[in-house]
């Protein structure tokens, strides 16, 4: 079983799925079970969009509560708030 971290805004988290490795993210807001999260940093493999490369950075997003653990497709906590 893995720990539990209590999410909160201003945290960065770091995509731990090998596809989106380099990725990471801040907490901005927390609603419904979500938080909602700006982009910091590109994955180091991103997807292509046919024009070259795609800047994530900046982009909003939603993730689910329950995936900000370490596991294969989760999160992990890179700085606290």
């Amino acid at each position: 079983m893995h720990e539990t971290i209590e999410v909160r805004v201003g945290q960065v988290w770091a995509d731990n799925d090998p596809r989106s490795a380099g990725r990471t993210v801040r907490v901005d807001h927390l609603m419904h079970g979500m938080a909602i999260c700006t982009v910091l940093t590109n994955a180091t493999n991103p997807q292509f969009d046919g024009e070259g490369r795609r800047d994530s950075r900046g982009r909003r997003t939603r993730i689910a509560l329950e995936r900000f653990r370490p596991t294969a497709s989760g999160y992990v906590l890179l700085r606290n708030s």
